[in-house]
């Protein structure tokens, strides 16, 4: 049973499952691509043994959805039930941390400043509940038996995520901003912008003319989660160069594969 999340603390705590969801699902959810099926030798099939094998095949694949659809709410609820725990043993001045409250207060800013000292990554990580730990050992997201450098590589940019975002000034948002996902289509998930042409290559872009100079600043809104693996699918140069659209982008099978798995990981209501 999922911890009770109390309203005041519901939209970090969705902040905080989001930020969690996204080394999980590396790990646990990333699609395998799926061998192409050969071509058999062509046999004369009377019209009754065709439409039979049809419906098997159709079978076979309504089988496969219901699979995927049943292990992407099971992950689901594995997320939530874990980011409740780990998130109510977080200290409380963490849990409710926001904009307002970190620029008015200085020991916050001092306590929960980027990088994120290793005394306060220390006595956060030991606030980290038992079952929350042997969950994730039993995942083999940590090892059995965890470690502190195991510990710190998992929490660490967790927290630093968690902790950025919350501080994170009102974002003046873009004409363009979708209300969810453009990949996975998830709606009421925090979204992130995505620079379809990476600021780091506009210098080569501009040099070698792949771009106009008044597109390099287009974005993409997706979820982290899809954020995390479109960079992790190309290089920065290669999305600038080939896969500088949101429909290039989803012409791509691996990309494909993945909206296909992670647009089923859906949060229930609490």
């Amino acid at each position: 049973m999922t911890e009770q999340i109390p309203s005041e603390e519901q939209s970090n705590y969705e902040i905080f499952r989001d930020c969690l969801s996204e080394p999980v699902l590396k790990a646990l959810a990333t699609p395998t691509a799926k061998p192409k099926k050969q071509k058999r030798a062509h046999r004369k099939k009377g019209s009754g043994g065709q439409a039979l094998e049809e419906k098997n095949e159709d079978k076979k694949g309504e089988t496969n959805v219901d699979e995927d659809t049943t292990a992407a709410e099971d992950l689901s609820e594995f997320i939530d039930y874990l980011a409740s725990l780990i998130f109510t043993s977080l200290p409380l001045d963490l849990r409710t941390l926001s904009h307002a409250k970190w620029k008015d207060t200085p020991l916050l800013q001092t306590r929960y400043s980027t990088p994120l000292t290793a005394p306060t990554t220390l006595q956060l990580v030991s606030t980290i509940t038992p079952p929350a730990i042997d969950s994730l050992t039993s995942y083999s997201l940590l090892p059995s038996p965890p470690d502190d450098p195991s510990l710190h590589h998992l929490f660490t940019p967790l927290l630093t995520a968690y902790i950025t975002s919350t501080t994170a000034p009102p974002p003046v948002w873009s004409t363009t901003r979708t209300p969810d996902c453009e990949l996975c289509h998830r709606e009421h998930i925090p979204l992130t912008y995505h620079h379809l042409i990476p600021r780091s290559t506009h210098e080569r872009v501009l040099k070698r003319g792949w771009h106009r100079e008044e597109v390099l600043n287009t974005v993409a809104w997706l979820c982290r989660a899809c954020h995390s693996f479109v960079h992790g699918c190309a290089s920065n140069e290669e999305l600038a160069r080939e896969w500088y659209s949101v429909e290039l982008l989803e012409g791509r099978e691996d990309v494909q594969g993945w909206v296909r798995w992670v647009g089923r990981v859906r949060w229930k209501k609490r």
